[in-house]
């Protein structure tokens, strides 16, 4: 089903599902890049709707980021991003570096042109004329490169991010060359499963000399190198979308906001502890997922509130409030 016929499909359901679940929270998963841009503009200012693809990956990612600078010492505003890939995830996760970019001081166009992406066909530059629409805010002035190796030599990033499962072409060339340009280079190999990685953290860490701030889309053991043990941790989604969606229905939110992604990702920065990254892990462990999504859910909430999104008054304390909605497995033994 394509065209009017899918689009009078999707919102006869969602009409349905607001009539029949008033205050309903709808979130998209696994949309394909042709509608799922579209569909969210359609409906994120007419209903209570997110996209994980898009949102929750560019939260995960930049609370990845914000870790990284943590052990780096530098500013967001000061970082070069190279994206291999300019799909959904891709562009999600530059809008929401860019909007945070932005916060920090740059103009929103100085923001952009600190991003850029590499797609099937080579850096997304002006000059080409097979661009979708979603790829053309980051499509700069620059001659045409058709390899990722020469795309990093060329704009010297300090970040590569993966969200193109092509497995193997985060390469040892590749690492290699991000760890001659930064004293700590980012490496996002974001791609799942395991055989779809950019990279593995293996290589990531023996290729950079173990300099590489790394997270993956997929799980690895832990790296034993040059008398270190290093613990990569997933930029999984799990982190982000279960507290926001938690956050939006205890506040009984009437829009899910880009600001609300943007507080969900500094939150799960804070929620990193110092021997989390003395280990070389930029998120927290899972065995805290309860605590990270009650924590993101109160700042998601705290924003519908602040911005007159949400339809339930404020409580005195948000972070009870939300508790107190968490659900408890907890059973009493009929023995």
């Amino acid at each position: 089903m394509r065209g009017a016929e899918y689009d009078e499909f999707v919102d006869e359901f969602i009409s349905a599902a607001r009539d029949v679940f008033p205050g309903v929270l709808i979130q998209f998963e696994d949309f394909a890049n042709h509608c799922a841009f579209r569909l969210l503009h359609r409906y994120r200012d007419r209903a209570c709707v997110f996209n994980d693809d898009i949102q929750g990956t560019a939260a995960v990612a930049l609370a990845g980021i914000f870790s990284a600078l943590r052990v780096s010492g530098t500013k967001l505003t000061e970082q070069t991003l190279l994206f291999l890939g300019a799909g959904e995830a891709a562009t999600g996760i530059a809008d929401l570096v860019a909007s945070a970019m932005v916060t920090q001081g740059c103009t929103e166009g100085e923001a952009r042109r600190r991003i850029w992406l590499v797609d099937s066909h080579g850096l997304v530059v002006k000059g080409r004329s097979d661009l979708a629409e979603h790829k053309l805010a980051y499509a700069h002035e620059h001659p045409p490169i058709s390899d990722f190796l020469t795309a990093v030599r060329t704009i010297k990033p300090t970040a590569i991010i993966g969200v193109a499962a092509v497995p193997g072409t985060f390469t040892a060339e590749v690492l290699q060359a991000m760890a001659d340009l930064n004293e700590r280079p980012i490496v996002f190999a974001l791609s799942n499963p395991t055989s779809r990685s950019e990279c593995t953290a293996e290589e990531a860490y023996r290729h950079t000399g173990g300099r590489a701030l790394f997270a993956c889309g997929s799980p690895y053991e832990p790296v034993k190198l040059g008398g270190r043990i290093f613990v990569a941790r997933q930029g999984n989604n799990s982190y982000i979308f279960p507290g926001v969606g938690l956050g939006a229905i205890t506040s009984g939110a009437r829009h899910i906001t880009d600001e609300m992604f943007m507080r969900a990702a500094l939150k799960l920065a804070q929620l990193v502890r110092d021997s989390d990254l003395e280990q070389g892990s930029l998120y927290p462990a899972l065995t805290r997922i309860r605590e990270v999504s009650a924590h993101i859910a109160a700042e998601v909430a705290q924003v519908a509130y602040d911005r007159g999104l949400a339809t339930d008054c404020a409580p005195d304390d948000v972070l009870g409030h939300v508790r107190s909605h968490m659900y408890e497995p907890n059973y009493c033994s009929l023995a």
